[in-house]
């Protein structure tokens, strides 16, 4: 990599810095009260949570009970993707912008050592920005930060940098348009931060 040249990453957390899926798709699964396979509901949590909501019949108005199933279940079926730390190291400045509550994602960076490597956690609900694709969260980012690349694992993550015209990564999915596709950090450097670097 060139030296000199800061790179600035903003990440989504669930599915993309830590597989909170198992922990997902039990509190969906819990919520729903029916017994439901698990790859199944798995597809449809990786399109986002409100298209299961509507495809299994269950009400809006449950999110806050769903995310509390969430963060019962993570914070022993969750662990952070391999190699993820080297990758963050890689980056000059990481944010992350998320759906799940500040205080359960510093939970799981604090259990796992990871919590340094963050400038800053926006939770898009706790501080009052519609959820994702909306770009809000993003465009308050950008008010203090500058930066190069979003990584995602689902097209809700990076349809708002699209749109601010930032560099994007898809995260273990290749169905979705992104500028980079990594199936694991290992490659992270060479497949994403090198090349972005050049064009800079």
């Amino acid at each position: 990599m060139k030296r000199g040249i800061i790179i600035n990453v903003l990440w989504d957390f669930d599915g993309t810095l830590f597989d909170t899926y198992p922990a997902l798709v039990s509190g969906f699964i819990t919520l729903s009260q029916q017994d439901l396979e698990r790859d199944e509901v798995l597809k449809w949590l990786k399109i986002d949570s409100k298209t299961a909501f509507k495809h299994y019949g269950i009400d809006e108005e449950r999110r806050q009970e769903y995310q509390n199933l969430h963060n019962y279940y993570s914070k022993t079926e969750s662990k952070p993707f391999e190699q993820l730390e080297e990758a963050l190291s890689a980056v000059d400045t990481n944010i992350i912008v998320t759906h799940r509550d500040k205080e359960s994602t510093i939970y799981l960076l604090e259990k796992y050592h990871l919590r340094k490597y963050f400038k800053d956690i926006v939770s898009v609900e706790e501080q009052g920005f519609t959820r994702k694709p909306h770009r809000a969260s993003y465009e308050y980012v950008l008010k203090s930060f500058q930066i190069d690349l979003v990584v995602g694992d689902r097209d809700l993550d990076l349809i708002p940098a699209r749109e601010l015209k930032i560099k994007t990564c898809a995260f273990q999915n290749r169905y979705i348009e992104a500028d980079f596709y990594i199936e694991r950090y290992a490659d992270f450097n060479s497949k994403v931060l090198v090349p972005l670097q050049q064009n800079i």
